[in-house]
């Protein structure tokens, strides 16, 4: 742990160099090198060496320069074999093409004039003294060259840096865990409705901001987002359910109602609901301090655990909604996934949903009630005789 947290605060010094208009390259370059040795990422610490001359591996990598430049024809046999061989040796050394040696990066260093395979502090030092003493070249170097060198190996050094820190900023089990459910709710609910799936994505954006004006508005977006969902699974009634009034600010009650239509196992279903009763106190008490301008208790762990929470609940409503059980013959169309409505009714995506919807708001369909749902005609109705398990 301690590693970690040692390798985390060199590759944060390795960004702030190369995020600087002042910070030093060679510095970042090492610094990157060092964080990518404590933690064990070769392919980074290897990029790295060769940046910084290193002959061991500036030596081979040179020599397939320098035969590519004499050998341009790739349709000759000595081509395939002097590649072939050079790029055995290159492998050996633990080398591999999609990051050591690019073609982007051998046309690079190619360019004798500006730097190539030289320490990248060198590189440094030759273009300073090109710009102070207001000159294009020196005979050897070119500035416009030096320039591109540094360019090139500050955007990738800047790329290698920030992968780095993010695997050591939100590397473990947990972070891995979430960003599979992550991915999966995201993809899911952008079948479902794309605006409430863009909703939550930028809300997850906004809390791993540095910015605390963002977070708060991540607080805002994730209220927001649980109305639209609310109004997307349960539109407001006047009516109650279990005591809970159902109208269009009890935005909590309308997916609590939600769940306890939609889920068939009790133990489940007390399980859901719970979920969203805590959510939503939660969420009232964060949103009561936020517009008493308590700001100094709405940080950015408040909104990463409302969002996280979000996440959670989306995952077991997304899953519900797609339960399929297990029958056979025709289906009951009171127990469809919207899916099994789209493809078995022969309707657009937007009207199966209008379909589950209503199910789920009046407990169940028949073909009287089937009949009265926008975009449902008399074909519509006949083909849910013909598909599904159906009252008349």
């Amino acid at each position: 742990m301690q590693e970690k947290k040692v390798a985390l605060q060199v590759i944060e010094e390795s960004l702030k160099e190369l995020e600087s208009p002042k910070g030093s390259i060679l510095s970042a370059v090492q610094k990157l090198q060092r964080s990518a040795s404590i933690v064990g990422d070769e392919e980074k610490r290897l990029w790295c060496s060769i940046q910084l001359g290193d002959s061991t591996y500036v030596h081979p990598l040179k020599d397939l320069s320098d035969f590519l430049v004499e050998h341009q024809d790739p349709s000759t046999s000595d081509y395939e074999e002097g590649i072939s061989k050079r790029i055995k040796i290159l492998k050996k050394l633990g080398l591999n093409h999609e990051i050591h040696f690019t073609n982007e990066e051998i046309n690079i260093k190619l360019d004798a004039s500006g730097g190539g395979y030289v320490n990248i502090g060198f590189v440094e030092e030759r273009y300073a003294d090109l710009v102070r003493l207001k000159k294009g070249n020196d005979g050897t170097y070119y500035k416009n060259h030096l320039n591109n060198h540094l360019n090139y190996v500050k955007k990738k050094a800047h790329e290698l840096a920030s992968d780095l820190y993010k695997q050591l900023r939100f590397s473990g089990t947990v972070s891995n865990c979430f960003d599979l459910l992550r991915d999966a709710v995201d993809d899911k609910l952008l079948d479902l409705n794309p605006v409430i799936s863009e909703q939550l994505m930028l809300a997850f954006k906004s809390v791993s901001s540095k910015k605390e004006e963002e977070w708060s508005q991540a607080l805002t977006t994730c209220r927001r987002l649980i109305e639209a969902l609310a109004d997307q699974l349960y539109p407001a009634v006047n009516d109650k359910s279990s005591g809970r009034v159902l109208g269009q600010t009890q935005y909590v009650n309308r997916i609590w109602a939600f769940m306890d239509a939609s889920i068939e196992s009790k133990s489940n279903k007390e399980l859901a609901k719970a979920h969203v009763d805590f959510l939503g106190s939660w969420l009232e008490k964060i949103n009561k301090l936020s517009n008493k301008g308590v700001h100094a208790e709405l940080g950015q762990l408040e909104a990463t655990k409302a969002v996280f929470h979000i996440y959670l609940m989306i995952a077991d409503i997304l899953e519900y909604m797609e339960e399929k059980p297990e029958s056979e013959g025709k289906p009951d169309i009171n127990l469809a996934t919207i899916d099994e409505i789209e493809a078995l009714l022969g309707v657009n995506r937007t009207i199966a949903k209008e379909i589950f919807k209503y199910r789920v708001k009046e407990g169940g369909l028949d073909c009287e009630s089937l009949s009265k749902i926008g975009g449902v005609g008399p074909k519509t109705i006949q083909k849910a005789k013909q598909e599904f398990i159906i009252d008349e």
